[in-house]
């Protein structure tokens, strides 16, 4: 297939379009009838995505911290990532991971130190939504390397969902049957080639402030609410 080098307007586009597709995808989930659908997004800028998914689903929004580890010598090379509460996935390349065992600590201590300070600010405004019996519907605004969304995947995992979907508007061909070990079903818009970094297929890729991440959170519970006065 031929893709177009603009995909998406910005990441709220990419989320309605998103969202049709996991509505579909859920018709064809086996899971137990009292089992219902939470969208958990990568923050920051997963929720500007999942926001919309989580309104055409009528569902909860949470998310799950998760931040990559990177060589003390190349911030810009991961070779790792791990969760707020303590997951963690080391990349499996032997030449991303030279560096001594000690400077593997150091990294990954710093890592979950940003992903706890993180999570700290989210939990002062928004209750968690627990994961166990539920549909965990994972989503970020597009996956590179796929460590961050593995190791949120893991951490998600051990909490019991009843079914887990890894979702994204935009993801590297390679990766998907990496993405499938972790879930039971990955739902991804576009596989370009050459696919170099997630911005390029967005129009408007800004960076995502805490304060339009907790925007996100905050109206789709307010509509929740709404929703539930109503009835």
């Amino acid at each position: 297939m031929v893709y177009p080098s603009i995909l998406f307007r910005d990441r709220h586009d990419a989320g309605l379009q998103l969202a049709e597709a996991i509505a579909a995808e859920l018709h064809s989930l086996t899971v137990t009838p009292t089992a219902t659908p939470v969208v958990y997004a990568l923050p920051k800028g997963g929720l500007p995505v999942a926001e919309p998914i989580s309104q055409r689903l009528g569902c909860p929004l949470d998310l799950v911290v998760a931040k990559k580890v990177t060589r003390p010598d190349n911030p810009e090379l991961a070779i790792g990532a791990v969760t707020a509460d303590g997951y963690v996935i080391r990349s499996r390349q032997a030449s991303l991971v030279r560096s001594s065992l000690g400077n593997w600590r150091t990294a990954l201590s710093q890592a979950q130190s940003k992903a706890k300070q993180q999570q700290a600010q989210f939990n002062a405004v928004y209750a968690p939504v627990s994961p166990e019996g539920a549909i965990a519907i994972l989503v970020d605004d597009g996956i590179a390397t796929g460590m961050t969304m593995a190791v949120a995947a893991r951490s998600l995992l051990a909490k019991r969902p009843a079914a887990l979907l890894i979702c994204a508007p935009v993801a590297p061909e390679p990766l998907l049957n990496e993405l499938k070990r972790w879930c039971d079903r990955v739902v991804i818009l576009a596989t370009p080639p050459n696919f170099l970094s997630v911005s390029r297929f967005y129009i408007d890729f800004h960076q995502v402030e805490m304060e339009e991440a907790i925007a996100c959170l905050q109206r789709q519970r307010l509509r929740l609410e709404m929703a539930e006065s109503a009835n």
